[in-house]
């Protein structure tokens, strides 16, 4: 068979040099008729080996039966079905190659976003390299948002994935850092915001604050929201190497200064950076509301005696001239704040570990205080001194008492009554 180079030096010979068949046979050395087949054919000759079958062959009426009848059968069910013993691996590439003749193609068409319409969110855990407390590190999830257009990334470190905490992630990157509200929150099945597509009361109450929505993609659908989900793989290849930190502020520090830098980089879907098209991105978004919508968690209880209340496992001290009154109890990402009737009566900075007491160094001095005033109060005043002797009686008093000069009576008439009868 001629090879490629042949095949094309005969043809430049004939064309560029204008030899004729017989020459380029005889410069050559290949047979004339080889030339004549080299100029009949306009494209390079190519080694085909004939297919010598396979076993399979034979049995492939029945796997095409089989897969006709339940598409999605596993390769190791068919193989059992038609007895096959020989090679899995060879059955298995027959199976692929015959399957999507049977299953109905399911394509996924490539998302246009428009500006201003589209923000994707989602958490992203770094893994336990966060200190929360003497040696106890943590792996709280950073709450990470992206502008579907622009391709702008926000992220931020938080406590909780609850539901408070979220909603307050949320609304320190929208206001804080986009500065907009976009149309759409695209969120998957995360539990602090809803489940089965259902969305928590807190949440609705944030979306309609914001006069957005907030939609959750369905179960095992990632292509959703992809851009987040690339985005947190790019946290993990290009963010996290090499770095430590010494507090959740430290993360959330080194996670400002790196994200101008990542929001500079050209993006291969736009060949554009993010950080050029964020401007028109806001700009096409709502303003945000006058009025903060609520977030982080917020209760009411009853201060008790032990004046501290729990806070997300953690215990905080509250000013304890309130004891017994009602409590209302606010934190947000940083702090726990404790109100009375509109005045505070505690502020703590808030504890990302659990199961700790924190306490203020004042609140127990007034309880020293309190208790102190309040033992004043109830102290039982002490009894008069009582007479100690003890009186003397004398002992006729005590023959009077029991009748004991009738007794002597009675004993001599006995007597007399035994001499006579002597």
């Amino acid at each position: 068979m001629i090879t490629v180079e042949d095949w094309a030096e005969i043809r430049r010979l004939h064309r560029s040099e204008g030899m004729a068949i017989k020459a380029i046979a005889r410069q050559l050395g290949v047979a004339r008729n080889t030339v004549r087949s080299a100029l009949a054919s306009d494209s390079p000759p190519k080694y085909e080996r004939k297919n010598a079958g396979s076993k399979l062959d034979a049995v492939e009426p029945q796997i095409r039966a089989l897969l006709a009848a339940t598409p999605t059968m596993p390769a190791t069910v068919i193989a059992e079905r038609i007895g096959w013993e020989r090679s899995s691996s060879i059955l298995r590439a027959r199976v692929a190659e015959l399957r999507p003749l049977f299953v109905p193609p399911d394509p996924a068409d490539r998302t246009q976003y428009t500006a201003g319409e589209i923000v994707q969110c989602d958490l992203w855990f770094p893994g336990r390299v966060v200190p929360v407390g003497d040696d106890v590190l943590a792996d709280p999830p950073v709450l990470t948002m992206v502008a579907a257009w622009s391709g702008f990334i926000m992220a931020l470190l938080i406590p909780t994935r609850t539901t408070g905490d979220l909603l307050a992630g949320m609304w320190q990157l929208l206001s804080a850092t986009l500065g907009a509200v976009p149309k759409t929150l695209v969120w998957d099945n995360e539990s602090g915001i809803g489940q089965r597509r259902r969305l928590t009361v807190p949440a609705r109450a944030f979306a309609g604050t914001l006069g957005t929505r907030i939609y959750q993609a369905r179960p095992r659908d990632p292509e959703t929201k992809g851009m987040i989900e690339r985005a947190n793989g790019y946290f993990e290849t290009s963010f996290m190497p090499g770095r430590t930190f010494a507090s959740p502020a430290d993360f959330n520090a080194q996670l400002t200064g790196w994200l101008p830098w990542a929001n500079d980089r050209v993006l291969r879907p736009t060949g554009v950076r993010p950080a050029a098209r964020i401007g028109t991105d806001a700009a096409a978004m709502a303003e945000l509301p006058p009025v903060a919508p609520t977030t982080g968690l917020t209760t009411r209880v009853r201060l008790g005696r032990d004046y501290y209340v729990r806070v997300l496992g953690n215990d905080y001290s509250v000013d304890p001239s309130v004891i017994g009154r009602f409590v209302d109890v606010a934190a947000d990402l940083t702090t726990v704040t404790v109100t009375c009737a509109g005045h505070v009566v505690a502020v703590h900075q808030r504890c990302w570990d659990t199961r700790q007491t924190i306490t203020d160094p004042a609140h127990v001095a007034t309880a020293a205080v309190l208790r102190q005033a309040h033992q004043a109060r109830h102290r039982t005043p002490a009894a008069p001194a009582r007479e100690t002797g003890v009186g003397m009686r004398a002992l006729t008093d005590y023959d009077e008492l029991f009748a004991l000069g009738a007794m002597d009576d009675l004993h001599a008439g006995d007597g007399l009554y035994e001499e006579a009868c002597q």
